[in-house]
């Protein structure tokens, strides 16, 4: 296993991991996606309401998989 497919593997872990620890937290869903947004924003990405929606509905898809 090469060096740079080692490091996709650990930020896939590491982003899935985040979103299961986001989904899971004891918080209304409308506060964990204005959280989501604002971290996002806080590193240059805008995304919409409808954005956020469909990001959090992926997560969920994966971690129930």
């Amino acid at each position: 296993m090469n060096n740079l497919t080692l490091l996709y593997a650990f930020l896939g872990g590491a982003i899935v991991g985040a979103g299961a620890a986001v989904l899971f937290a004891p918080e209304k869903g409308e506060d964990v996606r204005q959280r989501i947004k604002t971290m996002l924003r806080k590193k240059g990405i805008c995304c919409s309401d409808s954005e956020i929606d469909a990001l959090v509905e992926q997560l969920t898809t994966e971690i129930d998989d």
